[in-house]
């Protein structure tokens, strides 16, 4: 194990916990912000954890990058919407 495998865990585990903070957020104020938030976190995670499981080649990841692309539109979609119904 290299300290890439160990570092690229550590990575893994700290998305997934920031996923498990925003989702004890949603559910005592049950703001959709803190959901959006925490389903991006988990995305960010899994796809953290896939690529420190799997040994993907560098010329391969490109499906990786479509989970973090995912993870990143949901929290600008959630912005999007918190920011819309603050002004309605």
């Amino acid at each position: 194990m290299t300290l890439y495998d160990f570092l690229s865990g550590a990575v893994a585990l700290g998305f997934l916990v920031c996923g498990l903070f925003f989702l004890r957020f949603w559910k005592r104020t049950r703001e959709q912000l803190f959901l959006a938030f925490s389903l991006a976190f988990a995305l960010l995670g899994a796809a953290q954890t896939v690529l420190a499981l799997a040994s993907i080649p560098t010329e391969e990841r490109g499906s990786l990058y479509l989970i973090r692309l995912a993870a990143f539109t949901l929290i600008l979609v959630a912005i999007y919407r918190k920011n819309r119904s603050a002004h309605t």
